[in-house]
């Protein structure tokens, strides 16, 4: 039986097909998803979730993000339009697959191949279905910091994948020859192909069910109801000038050498200005973004600060916001800057946003958060096999800052990875030469508040054979800041055990090139969320609590909360209030 189309003469959507639409587009995304791990080899993919899949207009519009990195919100859009742009409508057509892992052009790393399918329905271009997923090898040294593109792999310019149904074997070859173990990026590869014929199988339906010009009639519903809820939002902020500045660690060259991170934002009326004109020059090593991320960091603070909760997420939600931002910073680095750890400064971006606009909306904004993924990356030869390996522990969560009316959350993933897993242990343990000795929450390293920050995560990993690790933690030094007299949080943390012997005075969390022997363990700590309000404001009760959950020492509810307990870990009120005395007069 056919299916029954809309047929409205002058193909406008109403309120009922603009909720199932909605709805229709979430439910496509979410299924390209499901399909994309349920067929990736990599446990990148399909156990961290480390990709992003969505769909988009014709002219590269997005229309819906299925939950992934939150800072591919604008580089999958470019990346799409920039393909329209090289190809242009008349040089694609039906059965044609574009790719490209182009670091420029994504914004990312070389790590992150996109494929972009057009969406044909009875031969006119009616949208894209899109995936990104991190592969795990692309060539390209492996490891130590890069101060270049040259060194960090393959780069695929926009090219096709397949041609009207035809794949470009020459083109899968050059991939297949250039990285280590081919047979998991073939993989991956076929993985993404699924994801991206899953959203265009799903689109096509919806366009035969409801009518194509009524299906995009309602996307364009959905895109001007968010922007007039952001504007709405938007209008909700007092007009000025917010600025902040932050800095990062050091750039793995210049050990020491602090990072200056400067954001101002222009409020006016219903439209906000994010200027980023003033984030650091790019740096020598390989810490740097392409200009597409420096547009995401804007986006997403804007978005965290306006519509929250609007999904899909989609472009009308953006269209109050400006960015400006300048050629060749570390969020718009332009070629030959090096590109392979992209995601990590970003994150301290929008950290600082957020940090900007706290005078002016408190109830909106969050403390620092740890800002790093703390991956450790491992190669070696499997004892199992005597084939190479390799693998990253992590992403480890850490602590989010507390806002102004809850503490913050513990052992999460950082923002930039957002809907983003660690890999379980137990898997890591079954696969590779690792023994995980522990796994916790880290106590006191909340920052302290009326509201707390949230925990980090201590790992202790061991190796049980002979593996060479990397890893390229930040945020050590520039620890995550309080907001409204709140405390801040611990830093990030990485120490070694070699030979029995603990190395824990390291310059930053960067370690390089390290080869553990059996026995030899790295201990990385994650930072926690800085906490809002004074801690002595902190309900005393609660602050019990957090010592009998082991979040916060009996030392610190006594200095730094001003709470004291008595021997069963009660509140003492007596003696509490005579602290809290002391502390307001004081």
């Amino acid at each position: 039986m056919k299916p029954v189309r809309r047929k409205p003469k002058d193909a406008r959507a109403d309120a009922v097909l603009t909720e199932i639409v909605r709805n229709g587009v979430i439910a496509v995304t979410e299924e390209m998803k499901t399909n994309l791990m349920r067929t990736a080899y990599n446990m990148i993919v399909y156990e961290a979730l480390d990709f992003t899949v969505g769909l988009y207009t014709a002219e590269g519009e997005t229309v819906s993000i299925g939950l992934g990195l939150p800072s591919f919100i604008r580089g999958m859009a470019e990346t799409v339009k920039a393909k329209l742009a090289h190809f242009g409508k008349d040089g694609i057509g039906p059965g044609d697959i574009l790719v490209t892992n182009d670091a420029y052009t994504t914004g990312s790393h070389l790590y992150h191949f996109t494929f972009s399918l057009p969406i044909f329905h009875r031969g006119k271009l009616s949208g894209f279905a899109c995936c990104m997923a991190h592969w795990t090898d692309v060539g390209g040294v492996l490891g130590g910091i890069t101060t270049d593109i040259y060194a960090e792999g393959l780069q695929i310019p926009i090219v096709k994948y397949a041609s009207a149904g035809v794949v470009n074997q020459d083109l899968v070859d050059i991939i297949r020859m250039n990285v280590r173990i081919p047979e998991r990026a073939m993989g991956d590869l076929r993985a993404q192909i699924t994801a991206v014929k899953t959203g265009e199988r799903r689109f096509l339906e919806l366009l035969d069910r409801y009518g194509r010009d009524e299906v995009l009639a309602a996307i364009a519903n959905i895109m001007d109801q968010s922007e007039a809820a952001a504007r709405a939002r938007t209008r909700s902020i007092p007009d000025g000038t917010y600025e902040a500045e932050s800095f990062m660690d050091d750039d793995g060259v210049d050990i020491g050498k602090r990072v200056p991170i400067k954001v101002k934002v222009l409020k006016r009326g219903d439209e906000m200005t994010v200027d980023l004109s003033q984030v650091s020059p790019q740096v020598r090593g390989f810490y740097n973004s392409g200009a597409t991320t420096g547009y995401s960091c804007a986006q997403v603070a804007y978005k965290c600060l306006t519509s929250p909760t609007d999904y899909p997420i989609n472009e009308g939600s953006f269209r109050p916001l400006k960015v400006i931002l300048g050629p060749g910073t570390v969020v718009s680095a332009v070629r030959p800057a090096a590109m392979r750890w992209w995601m990590t400064f970003p994150m301290t971006v929008v950290d600082t946003v957020f940090k900007a606009m706290e005078a002016a909306i408190p109830d909106r904004t969050i403390a620092a958060h740890h800002a790093d993924l703390l991956v450790c990356l491992i190669n070696g030869i499997s004892p199992k096999d005597g084939r190479l390996f390799l693998a990253g522990i992590g992403p480890s969560g850490g602590g989010f800052g507390a806002k102004i009316n809850e503490d913050g959350v513990s052992a999460t993933v950082c923002m930039n990875d957002g809907d983003t897993h660690n890999h379980p242990i137990e898997q890591m343990e079954a696969k590779y030469p690792l023994l995980f000795e522990r796994h916790a929450l880290r106590e006191n390293s909340g920052g302290a508040g009326r509201h707390r920050g949230g925990l980090g995560t201590e790992q202790v990993v061991r190796a049980r054979s002979p593996i060479n690790i990397n890893i390229q933690v930040d945020r050590v030094h520039c620890v995550p800041w309080g907001l409204a007299g709140g405390h801040s949080g611990a830093g990030n943390q990485v120490t070694l055990r070699l030979k029995g012997k603990e190395i824990d005075n390291l310059p930053n969390a960067k370690v390089l090139m390290q080869r553990l022997d059996a026995g030899d363990a790295i201990t990385i700590r994650a930072g926690g969320g800085g906490g809002f309000g004074p801690p002595e404001d902190r309900d005393p009760e609660e602050v019990a609590n957090d010592v009998r959950q082991g979040y916060v020492s009996r030392d610190i509810a006594r200095d730094i909360y001003r709470v004291a307990l008595d021997g069963e870990g009660r509140v003492d009120a007596g003696s509490t209030q005579r602290l809290r005395g002391g502390a307001a007069s004081g």
